[in-house]
């Protein structure tokens, strides 16, 4: 156990899938060599197959108290080795297109935008993902070399570097799949909640420059941090695949969706994005979320007060981000 825990909830109402998020963890963290094919924070359309493709069926996780057995991510196949372009076509007379020098099979954002159903009642959202940082994480146990360790002043999940030999225990480990084999270190490597700038007072690099406003960042027992608010007070911020039982960290306000279109073109009373989607990913309690949120846009819109909507709407920048905060005292 660690005394405190530092936590995100990513409003996916504000997400409008612009990868400026990504562009900052991977200029910061990720431009070198062996990380070219590593997002240690990125951004996929939901319904999707994600990155790496079929995260969700690689297994992982808790069964109760015991490992379930995953599988290893493939280079090419699942994350998608970066393609080296034939450039040369440009400066050929006629129009030709530009392509990869060689076949792919998948990649980051491979299915971005395409989502699911039939037009008009198309739909997709945006789902950014990083390492959960969770409290009970299943790579930590996982780890034969006890290489994974969870920092006792915020909770954070890191990789000792010169203890971890590569076996990739973690990687199969990890249901979420956000830790990644460094081919060229021999290490395994992942997010580390951008812990060289919360010790300087500064947020995370994708918190920071995310340009909707749709990452709050607080510790979990801090009473008037926007965490413990949306996930404990209204309840409207949900973890993602929370069945896989390692009470992760990062939590999700779930999207609101814009009604089908009926035969007529009218309007009906059914949401475009089903239901039983968004249960599946964050769990049963998103139909109370998504009412709430509701009820207190309607309290908005009719010019009333909603703390909730203040919250959320995120008036001032820094105010999304409590990184110093003395522990509540209860």
């Amino acid at each position: 156990m660690t005394a405190r825990q530092l936590g995100m909830v990513i409003d996916l109402n504000k997400c409008i899938g612009c990868q400026t998020c990504t562009l900052a963890c991977k200029s910061q963290w990720t431009d070198r060599d062996g990380r070219e094919f590593m997002y240690w924070n990125h951004v996929e359309t939901r319904p999707g197959k994600g990155y790496p493709k079929d995260w969700e069926q690689a297994g992982g996780g808790w069964d109760g108290d015991t490992l379930r057995p995953g599988r290893l991510p493939r280079l090419h196949e699942d994350y998608g080795y970066p393609a080296e372009f034939g450039y040369e076509v440009l400066f050929e007379e006629g129009e030709k297109p530009l392509r990869p020098k060689e076949e792919m099979a998948w990649g980051p954002n491979w299915d971005e935008d395409q989502g699911a159903g039939e037009y008009p009642n198309s739909y997709f959202f945006y789902l950014p993902r990083l390492c959960n940082h969770c409290s009970n994480p299943a790579c930590q146990v996982a780890c034969p070399r006890q290489a994974i360790y969870k920092r006792e002043e915020d909770g954070i999940v890191l990789i000792d570097q010169e203890r971890c030999r590569g076996y990739r225990y973690c990687v199969a480990a990890c249901p979420y799949k956000k830790i990644y084999f460094n081919p060229l270190a021999g290490k395994s490597e992942k997010c580390i909640f951008c812990y060289p700038r919360l010790e300087k007072g500064l947020p995370q690099a994708c918190a920071y420059q995310c340009v909707g406003r749709a990452r709050h960042v607080a510790f979990l027992d801090d009473q008037e941090g926007a965490l413990h608010q949306l996930v404990n007070q209204w309840k409207v911020a949900l973890p993602l695949h929370a069945e896989y039982g390692t009470q992760p960290n990062v939590y999700y306000v779930p999207p609101l969706s814009p009604p089908k279109i009926g035969s007529n073109g009218r309007s009906l009373d059914e949401p475009r994005v089903p239901d039983e989607y968004l249960v599946q990913l964050f769990g049963p309690g998103v139909g109370a979320a998504l009412e709430m949120l509701r009820e207190e846009m309607a309290k908005k819109n009719r010019g009333e007060a909603s703390e909730l909507m203040d919250l959320l709407i995120a008036y001032r920048h820094g105010d999304m981000f409590r990184l110093d905060r003395p522990r509540e005292v209860v």
